[in-house]
């Protein structure tokens, strides 16, 4: 049993948690107390994980769940160890859309099962030879433009659902900000989700819900199944989304890891390879692809409970609720003008990221070959420049992934072969402005030689 994570520790008298203290991964509180901290889980996962398949037209009750049951796979191959939880990911929206809009949502699905074969390959290379490679192969400048690129390629289509209902979708937008600085805790990390909902209750007040399909839905039954289809033409949509994948897990592994005090970098390939399997699973069955939640971290630095147990009591209840295609059809009749205010957060928010890997690196834009790699990129991307060869059609974001990784090794190879570049590609380490107004401070008060 402890192999699969499923062995738990009684935390003290399982029912407090001490000043200082945390619940272990390999932990547990008293079963209330660990079905309570579950069902925030849900909550926490529940409007970032049911946007995807709202946005791109897939069942929500099919992508909920999958998403159930990838997370009790990724602990179960993780060997509870990585107390993580498995939604949608924002950066299947752009590659998902463009390839329904070519081969339909079979050919989609497909792209989905391509994206997470070679997530759970790259997971298996890193379990074995490490991940210094992938640091090498996208450095923080890479990184940063292609995540960028992802969020702000989808701005287009923000917009047009903010049009279609504008009085709407900026309540959901103002809601949003405002939660974020009003509140504390969990309810100001779930701006999204109230605003949502806030939203929600405006557009029934102004006519714009229809539940035709909700009252005709079932109470009971199973979630709505779909077959993949295989193109060679989504190749260039859903390769890109691999590398994003990559970032954000290694990225969350290192982050709980940070949390728990533990260190996990022995199963980060075990981490990749469980989420690329998850997604595979979902393609095959009509879900979107998946990956670990910072929603979710949220919760664990909330709670101080990092035990696995919450976790696959949300997994399970994840899947309980998907059984109710009424439910399902109740999330698909979020409008246009609520999915729009949401969306310009949600967008704007994954192409910040991308800047926010840049400044946490101390990526230096004083050298060219940064300054290029990001600038070229960024507007293949915002663009959404397109090249067809054939059947193959490459979008903003394939073209924009590509030239940020074309760019940098090419330009650095000629660089470091001529001794062209003297700027370093990070920024030296520098003290923050309060430092630097402390030691101004400290030397004016200090008594001078004479």
């Amino acid at each position: 049993m402890s192999m699969l994570g499923i062995k738990w520790k009684l935390h003290g008298t399982g029912k407090s948690i001490k000043p200082g203290q945390v619940v272990a991964p390999d932990e547990r509180l008293a079963w209330p107390l660990t079905i309570g901290v579950g069902m925030q889980h849900v909550v926490a996962m529940f409007g970032a994980t049911f946007l995807v398949p709202i946005i791109t037209g897939m069942p929500p009750a099919t992508t909920l769940f999958f998403s159930g049951i990838g997370t009790l796979l990724f602990l179960v191959v993780t060997k509870g160890r990585v107390p993580s939880y498995l939604g949608s990911s924002f950066a299947f929206i752009a590659p998902i859309t463009a390839s329904q809009a070519q081969f339909g949502i079979p050919g989609a699905l497909g792209g989905v099962v391509l994206a997470g074969t070679t997530l759970a390959l790259v997971g298996a290379v890193v379990q074995k030879f490490g991940a210094g490679w992938i640091n090498r192969l996208m450095p923080p400048i890479v990184t940063g433009a292609i995540v960028a690129l992802i969020g702000l390629n989808l701005a287009p289509a923000a917009k047009q659902n903010f049009d279609a209902a504008p009085v709407t979708a900026l309540v959901t937008l103002v809601t949003i900000i405002l939660v974020s600085v009003l509140f504390r805790g969990i309810l100001g990390r779930l701006s999204i989700l109230v605003g949502v909902v806030v939203g929600y209750l405006v557009a029934m007040l102004r006519g714009e819900v229809k539940y035709d399909k909700m009252d005709a839905a079932a109470w009971v039954g199973l979630p709505h199944f779909q077959t993949p289809e295989f193109h060679i033409g989504v190749l260039g949509l859903f390769v890109p989304v691999v590398l994003v994948l990559v970032a954000e897990n290694i990225g969350h592994v290192k982050s709980v890891a940070a949390m728990t005090g533990q260190n996990l970098d022995g199963v980060s390939g075990r981490a990749l390879l469980a989420d690329g399997a998850a997604t595979v699973l979902a393609g095959f069955g009509g879900g979107s692809g998946t990956t670990t939640y910072a929603e979710n971290i949220g919760v664990m630095a909330a709670t101080k409970v990092y035990s696995t147990a919450a976790y696959w009591v949300a997994g399970m209840f994840a899947i309980l609720l998907s059984f109710s295609p009424k439910f399902g059809e109740l999330i698909a009749t979020v409008p246009a003008g609520v999915l729009g205010g949401a969306a310009t957060m949600l967008y704007g928010m994954i192409g910040i990221l991308g800047v926010k890997i840049w400044v946490q690196n101390k990526v230096n834009f004083s050298n060219p070959v940064n300054l290029t790699t990001a600038a070229v990129a960024l507007i293949i991307g915002i663009a959404d420049y397109t090249w067809t060869i054939g059947d193959l059609k490459f979008t903003g974001i394939a073209l924009g992934s590509a030239a940020a990784l074309v760019i940098y090794h090419g330009m650095k190879a000629i660089a470091e072969a001529r001794g062209t570049v003297a700027e370093p590609e990070t920024e030296p380490g520098a003290l923050p402005p309060a430092a630097k107004a402390a030691m101004k401070a400290a030397a004016k008060r200090a008594p001078r030689k004479r």
